[in-house]
This record gives structure tokens, sequence and C-alpha cells, in this order.
């Protein structure tokens, strides 16, 4: 096993570990410790929430989780000779579940973990206007495969990925950020849920930073629900074992952070906490590629090599959206977002017709590995998207077929009471 180099009691905060992460953004964030280039390691996370969620059949804990306290990320961890203007190569070679001696207990990935759909109040999710409350359904863990006690008739094998890992902004990449998200925020600030989410102090942690440090890190510290130019909360679904990463580099040391691991995820993580989300243990094996962010362009975001690691689904069913509002009868032009939203409503009526209720359609569709495409972008007036869901994670025929859809009594998901 890699050495570990950032340790995780998932029985503690984050706050109260020997050594904390943090959970804003800021290049000031002392690097928790150094590792060398060409060096593999291990880094154990917390979920997202800081385990706010509870293994328990109500939905109260998802209604009422308070973001100001997330993501809980793992790190920074400061790679020797990185500098401004490098490339950090990050190698995932493995990544899972919380390990032994602590896989069983009441932390998210500890033997299970969870899915959620936020209250729009609190931050909503993807189809938000048409699930405003919060839902919940739990998984149980057997090795790659998950099963729910909420959504009964599937069984998958989950893309096991880190939703959010990143390197650390330099003070003029983190105003600019800062700059322009607030911009977007007063277009509508009253908005529900809000455009986007300024700085905030509460709740914010900067590592072991400490008096005027910490203090300017919870002051201007960026929140990290967003990917950006550093990287962040991607949530890509492929970015899992085998996978290559290029950080832009824009401080010395480059401290790469991150946690926020899922068991599986559906592409878009439609919910908001769409993944089945969870703690664990990833494990790295960085190098740098000096200067190489002018000498391939790579100056905005990262770029990635896909691992080859992947559930062998090999039929579908597909659902397609174009870009027409289904309320309003509304054409919008060439509005891929419209587009992926009426797929993903065509998929939720579709499975409403064998059982399941449409907020645990809504659960499915964000964590299992479902495919989301872009098939065309060009034939005016409508984009086209599409929605490929795997037809053997149910243990019925999904098909259509002359018989009719398969109706029974699926339960129901964890509700808010």
């Amino acid at each position: 096993m890699p050495d570990v180099v950032f340790t995780i009691d998932q029985s503690k905060s984050m706050r109260d570990q020997a050594v904390p992460g943090h959970n804003r953004w800021h290049p000031d964030v002392p690097a928790a410790v150094t590792v060398r280039p060409g060096q593999q390691f291990r880094v154990e996370c917390k979920e997202w929430t800081d385990a706010q969620i509870g293994n328990n059949d109500s939905a109260n804990d998802v209604r009422d989780v308070d973001l100001t306290a997330c993501h809980m990320l793992s790190g920074p961890i400061a790679v020797e000779g990185a500098e401004p203007g490098d490339l950090l190569i990050v190698d995932i070679l493995d990544l899972g579940p919380v390990q032994a001696p602590q896989e069983y207990g009441d932390a998210p990935g500890q033997g299970w973990g969870y899915t959620g759909v936020f209250a729009k109040a609190n931050g909503g999710g993807f189809l938000t206007d048409y699930f405003p409350d919060a839902y919940k359904a739990i998984w149980d863990f057997a090795g790659q495969v998950a099963t729910s006690r909420h959504i009964p008739g599937v069984r998958y094998t989950g893309i096991t990925h880190p939703g959010l890992f990143g390197t650390a902004p330099s003070a003029d990449l983190l105003e600019r950020w800062n700059r322009r998200e607030q911009a977007l925020i007063d277009r509508e600030p009253d908005r529900v849920p809000p455009l986007a989410l300024p700085p905030l102090m509460d709740n914010a942690l900067g590592g072991m930073a400490d008096g005027a440090a910490a203090e300017a890190i919870a002051r201007d510290g960026a929140r990290t629900v967003p990917a950006r130019e550093n990287g962040g909360n991607h949530d890509i679904k492929n970015l899992t074992r085998g996978s290559r990463i290029f950080y832009p580099v824009h401080v010395p040391g480059a401290k790469l952070s991150g946690g926020d691991l899922h068991f599986s995820q559906g592409d878009g993580e439609i919910t908001f906490c769409g993944a089945i989300e969870m703690g664990g243990f990833i494990d790295f094996h960085v190098d740098l590629l000096k200067g190489g962010m002018e000498t391939y362009g790579v100056t905005t975001n990262p770029v990635f090599m896909p691992g080859n690691v992947a559930p062998q689904y090999s039929e579908f069913l597909t659902f397609i959206g174009v870009s027409v509002d289904r309320e309003t009868d509304e054409n919008h032009y060439l509005d891929a977002t419209v587009a992926y939203r009426q797929a993903c409503l065509n998929a939720v009526e579709y499975l409403k017709k064998f059982g399941y209720s449409g907020e645990q359609a809504y659960l499915l569709l964000g964590s299992a590995p479902i495919e989301g495409r872009v098939s065309g972008v060009v034939d005016i007036p409508n984009a086209c998207c599409s929605l490929y869901l795997p037809t053997a994670i149910f243990d019925f025929d999904l098909k259509p077929s002359a018989s009719g859809p398969m109706m029974q009594d699926r339960g129901q998901c964890a509700m808010t009471s």
C-alpha cells in the first residue's frame, strides 16, 4: 500500500482531525504535507458534507444540511519543484470506500453511501422546479456493487471516482473568480437557488492556518461548489482508476487538494447530490511537466485521459430531449441544458410506468452509470441531448413490449417529515 500522507478518523469532523483539511480555495491555505515527483501516496477523505447525512429512512438531514461547511477537502499536498506555469501530472492508481479498520460505521463510506435530492431553497438540483423538496436513498456496498432499500429492483456496478480535486488558485485567479461570480449574483440577487455562492466566513476552514491568514482565507476564499480553472468540482464519472489528469499549476508547490468521493454517478449528477456519496481513500502518483501550461496551451482548465475501468454495460434504453420546455411549450435556441433536462424528464416519466415514484426515478438517474450526450447543437432551433440508461441494472425487462410495463409497488425513497 502506498504511504498514507493524509489520514482521516471517520468518527471525527474534519475540523478535529490531527491535521485538518479545508473547505475554501485560497492560495494561503498551508500545505499539510509535501511529496516529490514520482511518488505514490494515499489520501484518505471525509464525505463531502463532513458526515452530516445518516444511514436512516428520513431525508430531514438532506433538507437541513449546512452547505456553508462543504466541501471538506483533504490537503493541500505540495509537490516539490512545482512552479506556476507547470502542469501537475496526477495518475489515479486506486480508490474506494473506507478501508479497514474503519470499513464499517456511521459515516458515509463505511459500507454504505447515499444519494440526495437537495431542497430548492438549499441548492436544488437539475430538476428542482419539478422536485423542490429533499429526498434520499441509502445504498449498501457489496464489493463493486450497490443496492438500495429505497430504490428496489436495481443493482449496478459503480464507476468509483473523486468528484473534486484541484490545485490552489493564485491570488490573481482567486480575485477573478470572486469578481465574476459576484457579477453573476448581482444579475438576480434574490434568486432561489442563487446564481452563485460568494465567499462566506461562516464555517470556513483553512487547514492549519491561524490568525490573520485564517481570517483572510475565510473572508476571501472561494466556495468549492463549481468547477473552475484549477479543476475543482468536475463530477466526471469517467475520472476513475487509471485516469491521468494534467492540472495547471498556479502557486509554488501546486497544492493539490480534494475529496467528494463517489461510489457511482450518472452523467450530470442531476440531483446536485446525485452521486452515491462516500468517504474513502484514493491512491495517486504525481509528476511534473515543466512549463507545460504554455507548451500545450493548457491554461484555462485541466485536461485528462479517462481510465479504462468501467462497468461493462452493452444495452441501453435511450431517452431523447430537445430544447423545448415541456411545461410552457417555449422553444429555446440550441440550448443543450434545456434539451438534457427534457431527456431526464422523459426518463422519469417512463420509469414511473414501472411503479417507481418520480423521486425514486430522479435519484436513480443521478446515481446510476447513465451516459449523457450532447447529440446535436447545429440544427436550428433545437439542440438535441440523449440519456443512455443501462437496461441490465434492472431485475425486470425495462424495454417496451406488447405486454406493457411491469407495474408493481416499489415503495418510496426517504422523505422529509
